[in-house]
């Protein structure tokens, strides 16, 4: 199988500072990968790249195996990238429906039709925000602001779901019931990546994990095996 998204040998940072020196990865379709690793590994200057918030200074990122690498982030949602940053993810002051509906429009078309079928879709990815759609997304919890912004996101079927931190902020019972909305956004054929900081739950949640330390891929295997490696816990990935 084709990879969806690739890192072909990125070095990036910001200024004369690099960041992440020499990183290579892919995404196959339909399959989920999370990177995880100790504060300043370089995990949020990767989603950087990957969504296209800065260009990396030597390298390629592929999509479909066609070069993307000068593209913008709008132009990445527009092939089928969608993004769901750590902070700022939604409008607090509109409703949960606004908030879905501006995800749907900002890249999709189709109508009145197509706009009520996309909704059910979401929703039922997410039936705790369902008796909140007319609430301020300002007014919901910490997860359930999280699973608006991952919603608003999916709206516009993308092909590929990068997720940065999601379990930022949340308590520990948030965080495991966001892990088991973002198991069922698996199953729907959405291929996700993601960077995370609570390793237990980013390995239990995707297929394969890659481990980064100081800007360099230390490991990359199936999360389960990750998750089995005790001397691999203990040098790069603390107690999470």
């Amino acid at each position: 199988m084709s990879a969806e998204l690739r890192l072909d040998n990125i070095v990036a940072g910001y200024g004369a500072r690099a960041v992440l020196h020499g990183v290579s990865l892919d995404v196959a379709p339909g399959s989920s990968l999370v990177v995880v690793g100790p504060n300043g590994s370089g995990k949020s200057t990767l989603m950087r790249v990957v969504t296209g918030l800065i260009r990396p200074q030597s390298g390629r990122v592929l999509w479909d195996g066609r070069d993307i690498t000068a593209i913008d982030a709008p132009g990445r949602a527009r092939l089928g990238l969608g993004y769901v940053p750590q902070e700022a993810n939604v409008f607090r002051n509109l409703s949960v429906l606004d908030n879905l509906k501006l995800g749907h429009e900002f890249i999709a078309s189709g109508g009145a039709k197509a706009l009520r079928q996309r909704l059910d879709a979401v929703l039922a990815l997410f039936p705790e925000i369902v008796p909140k759609l007319n609430v301020a997304a300002g007014l919901l919890s910490g997860g359930q602001r999280q699973m608006v912004a991952m919603g608003a996101a999916l709206m516009p079927s993308p092909r590929l779901l990068a997720l940065d931190e999601p379990s930022a902020g949340l308590s520990p019972l948030n965080a495991s019931r966001l892990f088991e909305v973002v198991q069922r956004v698996a199953q729907t054929g959405v291929t996700l990546f993601m960077i995370e900081q609570n390793t237990r739950l980013g390995l239990a949640a995707a297929d394969q994990g890659l481990v980064l330390v100081a800007g360099q891929v230390k490991a990359r295997a199936p999360s389960q095996e990750l998750l089995a490696n005790g001397q691999l816990q203990s040098l790069y990935l603390g107690a999470h």
